[in-house]
């Protein structure tokens, strides 16, 4: 649908999140509502405790996910498997030709959370890769090197340029994903060498570079895999995701994390921002004048890349300000009231949601 940039109320097709953390157990019920109330599908990671590596956990997983519904929500889960060194390619291709693997997850062995399972050597897992290219099941990266003595902000053009160039080489019909990409070097590197290579890009890479995570004091809640990074990719990213190039699209990476797992020793990474993440999107599109390319961002570009058909719903917003809460109660697994603490926690933003679908349910 066509918006002049200048809008006060824009209409889009229902979006999709193409990349969402759900969890599981309590987690999982506190903050599934925050996704379905607006995108009608989303593509769902694997790394739980343990992580999704066979068909009867994709499925359990998936009837998890319904059974905690709310009931008035249309929401459809895509399931990912969990690539490890000794998956079988034989349960790949069952659960793909099952219905259950709508793509599979490629972490690096301790990239970032619970990915201790994952892949040590990609020529490793080429046995598999080579079953999806056959198949047509997609291949989605967290695109990082783990190796201690590459710098933390350079982990991601290492692995384009160590791992994901060769890849691409032995096997050009595999349809990839590069997932929450963070630097200028992955935006040139995507956009030329499709179209079996696309990329998501997340709310938060669009709206903080690196000095947010040191502002007055350490900020764990801004902590992320991969991390945000300098100013000029951010500027990079912004432009990538408002261009409305086939090869970009929605995915909010959304990971949800309690606070006392974010303010600890361990201080996970990955931020939440499910609760307003089209409404972090559209004031990116608004201030960079192209609120014309939301809908091919957010609602058609990874529905075309995945061969799927647009959804039939639609979602209205308007151009009205809302504080976003400095944080959410939720319950834990043993019953207790705990925070988890939103992207743009405190802030105010310029637009909400008027109606979450056609049918009028929120």
């Amino acid at each position: 649908m066509t918006n002049h940039p200048s809008a006060k109320k824009i209409t889009i097709c229902q979006p999709d999140d193409w990349h969402v953390h759900l969890r599981d157990g309590t987690l999982l019920k506190g903050v599934l509502r925050s996704t379905a109330k607006v995108f009608r599908r989303a593509i769902v990671m694997p790394n739980l405790q343990p992580p999704i590596t066979s068909i009867d956990a994709a499925f359990a997983y998936r009837d998890r996910i319904l059974a905690s519904l709310p009931r008035e929500l249309s929401f459809t889960p895509l399931m990912t498997a969990y690539l490890t060194d000794d998956f079988s390619s034989k349960v790949l291709e069952k659960g793909h030709s099952k219905g259950i693997f709508f793509a599979a997850k490629l972490y690096p062995a301790n990239s970032t959370t619970n990915s201790a399972s994952g892949v040590s050597d990609l020529r490793r897992i080429d046995f598999l890769l080579e079953t999806m290219e056959r198949i047509g099941l997609p291949l989605l990266i967290h695109g990082e090197v783990t190796d201690p003595d590459v710098d933390i902000f350079d982990r991601e053009a290492v692995f384009i340029d160590r791992h994901l160039t060769p890849l691409l080489t032995r096997f050009p019909d595999l349809r990839i994903v590069l997932e929450h990409i963070t630097t200028e070097h992955a935006v040139k590197f995507v956009e030329s060498n499709g179209p079996n290579l696309a990329a998501t890009i997340t709310p938060h890479h669009l709206h903080i570079n690196r000095n947010a995570m040191f502002l007055n004091g350490l900020r764990s809640d801004f902590y992320c895999l991969p991390v945000v990074k300098r100013e000029k990719h951010r500027l990079a990213l912004r432009k990538a995701a408002t261009s409305g190039k086939p090869c970009f699209f929605l995915g909010t990476d959304s990971a949800p994390h309690l606070r006392s797992s974010k303010e600890n020793a361990c201080g996970c990474a990955g931020i939440f921002n499910a609760p307003f993440a089209i409404e972090s999107y559209v004031e990116v599109f608004e201030q960079e004048d192209s609120l014309d390319s939301l809908e091919a961002f957010a609602s058609k570009n990874g529905s075309q890349f995945y061969g799927l058909p647009s959804n039939k719903d639609s979602i209205t917003l308007i151009k009205e300000s809302q504080t976003v809460p400095k944080y959410i109660e939720i319950l834990n697994d043993q019953g207790q009231l705990e925070h988890l603490v939103p992207f743009h926690a405190g802030e105010t933003l310029s637009w909400r949601i008027e109606t979450k679908n056609s049918n009028g349910s929120e």
